[in-house]
C-alpha cells in the first residue's frame, strides 16, 4: 500500500470527523456550555460558601475551585466518547462506514482518526469549561505539563472506549445508556463534588478503586497543584490503558467486529 495514501486517508477521515462536530455547535459546545454555567452557578456560587473551603494538601481550597477540574473532566470523557461512539455506530447504522472500510488504508490508522477526532472534541469542551470557569473564580495553572498531559490521556482514552462503544452498541438506546449510565455516574462518585480522604471507611477504598477519582485529581493536581493521590503514577496508568484499549480498538477493527455481521 502507499504510504503517503494511507496518511492522506487519515488526514481525510479526521477532518471530516472534526468538521461533522464543528459544524453542528447547537449540539456540541451550546449544551456543556449551559450545564456548566448552572454547575458553577448552583455549587460554586450559591452553594459554595454554604460548603466553605476544602483541605488539600495542608491548603484550604474555595469549593467552586475545586470543583472545577471535576467538571472539565467530566465534560471532556464525556464528549470524547460520545463522538467517537456516535461516529462508529451512526456509520454502522447508515451503512456507510463500509466505505472507509475498503478504502486502501491501514486499520490502525482509521481508529486513529476517529480516536483523535474524539480527543479533539474533549479537549475543546473541557477547554470551554475551564473558560466558563474564569468567569466564576480565578483559575490558575500550577502544574501546566501535568494539566496538558492529563487532558491528552483522559481525552484519547475516552475516545479509545468510545470507538469500542460504537461497535458494540446495537441500537441508539445502548449508546445513551453508555454514557449517562456508566460514564457520568463514575465521575460523579470520582470526587468531583467532595474530597475522597474525608470519606468514612469502606466508602474511601472503595472510591479508590474507580479509575476517575485519579482522572479527577490528576487534573486537580494540574490546576492547583494539589492531589489526593500520587500524579505521576496515575498518568503512568492511564497512559498504560489508554495504549491498551487503542490495541483493543485495531484489533476489533481487523476482525470486523461490529462491522461485518
Amino acid at each position: 500500500m502507499n504510504v503517503a495514501a494511507g496518511w492522506t486517508g487519515f488526514k481525510t477521515l479526521t477532518k471530516r470527523e472534526i468538521l461533522r462536530f464543528i459544524r453542528r455547535p447547537r449540539n456540541t459546545f451550546v449544551p456543556p456550555f449551559v450545564t456548566n454555567v448552572l454547575y458553577f452557578s448552583v455549587f460554586g456560587v450559591i452553594l459554595g460558601d454554604r460548603v466553605g473551603a476544602v483541605s488539600l494538601g495542608g491548603d484550604p481550597i474555595p469549593y467552586i475551585l475545586f470543583i472545577l477540574p471535576g467538571l472539565v473532566v467530566l465534560g471532556a470523557i464525556s464528549n470524547a466518547f460520545e463522538n467517537a461512539s456516535f461516529s462508529i455506530f451512526h456509520g454502522r447504522w447508515n451503512e456507510y462506514i463500509e466505505e472507509t472500510l475498503t478504502s486502501p488504508m491501514p486499520y490502525s490508522r482509521m481508529v486513529a482518526a476517529y480516536i483523535v477526532a474524539g480527543a479533539t472534541r474533549g479537549l475543546l469542551v473541557g477547554s470551554l469549561i475551564a473558560v466558563i470557569g474564569a468567569f466564576f473564580t480565578a483559575v490558575t495553572v500550577a502544574r501546566p505539563f501535568y494539566l496538558a498531559a492529563f487532558a491528552l490521556v483522559i481525552t484519547l482514552l475516552f475516545s479509545s472506549f468510545g470507538v469500542v462503544g460504537g461497535l458494540w452498541a446495537d441500537d441508539w438506546d445502548n449508546l445513551t445508556m453508555m454514557n449517562q449510565f456508566i460514564v457520568r455516574p463514575m465521575v460523579f462518585f470520582g470526587g468531583v463534588f467532595y474530597a475522597v480522604r474525608e470519606l468514612p471507611s469502606p466508602y474511601q477504598e472503595l472510591s479508590l478503586l474507580n479509575p476517575m477519582v485519579y482522572m479527577v485529581n490528576g487534573v486537580r493536581y494540574g490546576f492547583l497543584g494539589v492531589s489526593e493521590v500520587d500524579p505521576t503514577i496515575s498518568l503512568a496508568v492511564l497512559s498504560a490503558l489508554t495504549a491498551a484499549i487503542v490495541a483493543l480498538d485495531v484489533y476489533l477493527f481487523q476482525r470486523g467486529y461490529g462491522l461485518t455481521d
